[in-house]
């Protein structure tokens, strides 16, 4: 539910707590921002120091050096130059809802720790003169060690619609040696009061003193979204007293190591080993757990509920790989995540699309704490995750109200449709849901560029969610439904196909086109012109056939129009395979994986995006891709390993074997549970529960499901010959 971080800058919208090119640590946050484009929210930070307390940010960092620092994910440790003279080895480690930290104070005086509850905020955007100065309130106990309060920093607050006026951070902070002084501080003007207790405003903080013999002070520090009752509770639950620091380390090790054992790699590199569980330890990150005890705070309605709660949903990003990944090999999360989406839908009235802590976007928004962030969320994939997840046997949710919340995201336009563009972060509008509905993409199927923004992007993000619709229709015998939906998701994307540049192109209202360089979600024209992944055979057949689309796809690649680093092209050397090109599909997968995957500190050449940089590279890994993620199947790639074996937790053993796989990028046969594959997929249905995959690899393309390169082959030499 939280993340514990060390604090080198001020986060919002762009920026990160922690950015390993800083040379100061001013504090520990436990974080709830999800991600570098998201705001903060009911943050609290934890700040050692010694001598004059210092609660503005800028006065209180403490100079470090990463040689100085251990970095796990379960345990963190650093040197701190104390601004006054001496060290302070800070450590820290956590649960889900309690951070626990540990300062050692080394040839320092007057030792002390602080709270800081409240702060100025950037608000909407990434200005950060951009200010806001929401409430905090702190409230020191003495007898019981504790500092206890909350914080109610909603950054982007301003740009959704509900108000959410109950929401805040609360904490209980614990101190394990007894307090002997005590007082607040403003982190404005660096304004200390000595004795008081109890202190709220805009830019508030708490601080606490030792006894000068003490070296050593524990402070576990309970979270919630509920109550600081709540965060008491958490705290006493996941870490009580007695408990040391190295036990709560060891718990949070032994949960990474639960999945992260599960998996065995033989033939890779120790950093090829790195890249892989980094990605795996990735993968798993979000969407997280939002619930207490069996109750969630929704901002929905500003009020508690019973039952399961997650948050933290990058749906258009995670909808692509990290989705299936989970499904694989974290199922027992599945149901609940479900669940968690349609409570949104119960509370909210729809399906979330970048869901944030308390509140839910619509297409083209992130959501942030209630609040809507408009950044790239062009369509209702939530759609696509509960397809998905049904048609791969996950149960344990109301598949009724799953289907109404659905069907509702596809025939129900927002409110004010034709009026409001839903540009990049606008501000003071409703849930977007699918914008341009009831304009021109019900009757003449595509959304209009001169209307909405992003409009190429929307119509085939819509058309790929009608598509997975239309699958959750047919798991559910809802023929009727089926075909509607079937129907509009396959004719919806050559709406905006031009024939006469071959390229898709977002298009006015009135049909006209709006130029091939409008109308687009990070993506341009070549990327997006590859994005009908429910049917690809009919974007072959309208580029002119396998060879000239295997052709179009080089010429993507050669012209250096590829961008791993965002989602709409990771799907697209996959293609090559559905074109008869396998062996095309395997140079790419490596080229791509070798260009933008590595174990250094830059080791993704893009944003992470809750885990779908990662998720690419772990399928891609496998020697397979899920391009549709709603037709079970898998797109066959190209093994890095010689062997991977996986115990999922369901029960049963995936192994995949493909000796030689390192120094050999070509496929040249695979077998599926002993029986040979004549086409480049696989169906998840044959791996779910275990199974073996077995790759005969080479060092030179090969035949199998590639007899379109050897036409390519003939037409090159034909044209050297005629030249």
């Amino acid at each position: 539910m939280t993340r514990w971080v060390a604090q080198t800058r001020q986060n919002y919208v762009s920026v990160t707590p922690y950015n390993y090119t800083d040379d100061s640590v001013h504090g520990f946050q436990g974080t709830h921002q999800p991600a570098i484009w998201m705001g903060e929210s009911g943050q609290i930070v934890v700040v050692p120091g010694a001598g004059d307390v210092k609660a503005v940010f800028e006065e209180r960092g403490m100079a470090f050096s990463h040689t100085e620092e251990v970095i796990t994910p379960s345990y963190y440790s650093v040197e701190l130059d104390a601004i006054e003279g001496g060290k302070i080895i800070s450590e820290q480690s956590a649960t889900s809802r309690v951070g626990h930290l540990r300062f050692t104070f080394n040839d320092t005086e007057r030792p002390y720790i602080l709270i800081e509850a409240s702060r100025a905020s950037v608000m909407g955007s990434a200005d950060p003169n951009n200010l806001t100065y929401p409430h905090g309130a702190v409230d020191i106990d003495p007898v019981r060690n504790e500092i206890t309060g909350h914080n109610k920093e909603r950054q982007d607050f301003i740009i959704g619609p509900n108000p959410a006026t109950k929401f805040a951070g609360y904490f209980c902070a614990r101190f394990s040696e007894p307090v002997v002084e005590w007082g607040t501080a403003s982190n404005s003007d660096a304004r200390v009061v000595p004795g008081q207790r109890v202190r709220s405003g805009s830019q508030v903080s708490a601080y606490v003193r030792f006894d000068e013999s003490i070296k050593t002070v524990e402070v576990r520090v309970g979270v919630s979204f509920i109550s600081v009752d709540q965060a008491r509770r958490n705290l006493d639950r996941e870490v009580p007293d007695g408990t040391s620091l190295e036990k709560t380390a060891q718990g949070t090790r032994e949960a990474w190591a639960e999945k992260l054992d599960r998996i065995k790699i033989d033939g890779a590199s120790t950093d090829d080993k790195t890249t892989f569980y980094t990605a795996v330890f990735h993968t798993l990150q979000y969407p997280y757990e939002q619930s207490e005890d069996g109750r969630y705070y929704s901002g929905y309605d500003d009020d508690v509920h019973d039952g399961e709660s997650y948050t933290g949903y990058s749906i258009w990003d995670t909808y692509r790989a990290v989705w299936g990944w989970q499904i694989l090999f974290a199922p027992e999360r599945i149901p609940a995540m479900v669940q968690s989406m349609l409570q949104d839908y119960q509370e909210g009235g729809w399906l979330p699309m970048w869901k944030n802590i308390v509140g839910k976007s619509a297409p083209i928004r992130h959501i942030y704490c209630m609040i809507l962030i408009r950044l790239l969320q062009v369509a209702t994939h939530a759609d696509s995750l509960i397809a998905e997840a049904v048609l791969k046997g996950v149960e344990g949710f109301d598949l009724d109200i799953a289907y109404e919340a659905v069907r509702k995201d596809a025939t129900v336009p927002p409110v004010d449709d034709w009026n409001i563009s839903y540009y990049d972060r606008q501000e003071n509008v409703g849930y977007e849901v699918r914008a341009g509905l009831s304009s021109v993409y019900d009757t003449k199927g595509w959304i209009a560029s001169d209307i909405h923004s992003e409009a190429g992007s929307r119509t085939l993000d819509y058309a790929y969610d009608d598509y997975a619709i239309s699958v959750l229709a047919s798991l559910l015998n809802k023929s009727d439904d089926e075909v509607y939906f079937r129907t509009r998701a396959l004719s919806t994307p050559f709406t905006i196909f031009n024939n006469g540049t071959m390229f898709m192109e977002a298009r006015n209202a009135d049909g006209s086109w709006a130029g091939q360089d409008a109308g687009w979600t990070e993506g341009d024209m070549w990327a997006y012109t590859f994005d009908v992944v429910h049917d690809v055979e009919a974007l072959i057949d309208r580029r002119g056939g396998n060879l000239k689309f295997v052709q179009f796809l080089d010429e993507h690649f050669h012209g250096g129009h590829n961008d791993q680093t965002n989602e709409p092209s990771h799907h697209i050397p996959y293609l090559y395979a559905f074109a008869n090109a396998s062996a095309r599909t395997q140079e790419r997968v490596r080229e791509i994986a070798s260009s933008n995957y590595n174990s250094s500190i830059n080791g993704l050449s893009g944003n992470e995006d809750c885990g779908q940089m990662s998720a690419w590279y772990i399928f891609s890994a496998l020697g397979f891709y899920p391009v549709n993620p709603v037709s079970g199947e898998y797109t066959i790639g190209t093994p890095f390993f010689d062997k991977v074996t996986i115990d999922l937790p369901g029960g049963g053993s995936l192994e995949i074997s493909a000796p030689g796989a390192p120094n050999k990028p070509y496929v040249k046969s695979v077998t599926v549970n002993g029986k040979a594959a004549q086409l480049p997929f696989i169906d998840h249905v044959d791996i779910a529960k275990g199974g073996t995959i077995a790759f005969e690899m080479s060092e030179t393309p090969e035949v199998w499901t590639s007899g379109t390169m050897e036409y390519l082959d003939r037409f090159k030499d034909a044209q050297r010959d005629e030249l």
